[in-house]
């Protein structure tokens, strides 16, 4: 399926981009108006665009029933300063329900049943309950469009950042397992981060990687290394040589068992070396691959 953009209306189109585009951080932006009216409210067009400056950017776009704007949105015109509380697991339903749309006048604090607390640089206050919080001055607001859906960027340089010190390691780096992150999807789908689902992926070396274009014919080609694989046998500086020294069990009893039938070998040392690249190994997936080289 495709199609151009052009030809859905609004609701279709943000209906897929929500989808495809995902998972979403959620900033929960607290705002405050020249009459002194809070807001607190979750978006999920949201994210880091910049570290030095420290920018992050999210954006209350046009409401698409009715083309109508937001109060967080009229609130950053007034006063140019906002708290982007960052959404764990813990509070997410409360965020919702502050996604409903009261009235200005109404305070989403006490709605949502959130603590406010006073930030230190900035007019609007800070959510107690979020670990993570980020005072931030209004840069600019850039509108994108004048139709219902239209994004409006709030550009933010972050002034100051809180972490709660639940969130630290023991050499105060953050921990990226206590966090707990939530993010949006599409349509009322949500995701939870944690320990379930984080994995690591080594960042490529300082040193250029071969390349998956450089790796031996056989293995480039292979039927059962995926292309994930196949990415990181080639984050290496050089083609790995035989090392004399390797002994592994099972890559021995694969040789002998199959050392009439070098097409089933050559399969099942593809097997053993996915199961080792699944686990982080690929020094030793990588001697498996050339043991009968």
């Amino acid at each position: 399926m495709n199609f151009d953009l052009k030809d859905l209306n609004p609701v279709e189109r943000q209906y897929y981009l929500q989808h495809v585009v995902a998972p979403r951080p959620i900033c929960f932006a607290s705002t405050i108006d020249k009459a002194g009216n809070i807001n607190l409210s979750p978006f999920s067009f949201f994210n880091l665009f910049s570290s030095n400056p420290p920018v992050v950017i999210f954006s209350p776009a046009r409401r698409v029933r009715d083309n109508t704007t937001k109060h967080t949105l009229e609130n950053v015109m007034e006063v140019p300063e906002v708290v982007v509380n960052i959404v764990t697991y813990d509070m997410v339903y409360q965020a919702s329900l502050s996604s409903c749309e009261y009235p200005k006048e109404v305070n989403e604090f006490i709605k949502a049943g959130f603590t406010p607390e006073p930030a230190t640089l900035v007019k609007p206050p800070m959510v107690k309950e979020s670990r993570i919080k980020m005072e931030c001055k209004v840069l600019e607001v850039k509108p994108l469009g004048t139709e219902g859906g239209a994004g409006n960027l709030v550009i933010c340089e972050v002034l100051r950042l809180h972490i709660d010190d639940s969130l630290l390691d023991e050499n105060k780096k953050m921990d990226q397992r206590k966090i707990n992150h939530v993010a949006r999807l599409g349509g009322d789908w949500y995701c939870k981060v944690d320990e379930t689902n984080l994995f690591t992926i080594p960042k490529p070396n300082t040193e250029l990687g071969i390349g998956i274009d450089a790796l031996p014919e056989s293995i480039r080609n292979s039927k059962i290394l995926t292309g994930n694989h196949l990415g990181q046998l080639a984050n290496v500086s050089e083609m790995p040589a035989v090392e004399p020294s390797f002994d592994d069990t099972h890559l021995k009893n694969i040789i002998q068992y199959y050392s009439v039938n070098p097409d089933e070998m050559e399969k099942e040392l593809h097997y053993y070396a996915k199961k080792l690249l699944d686990e982080g190994k690929v020094r030793e997936a990588w001697q498996v691959l050339l043991a009968t080289n």
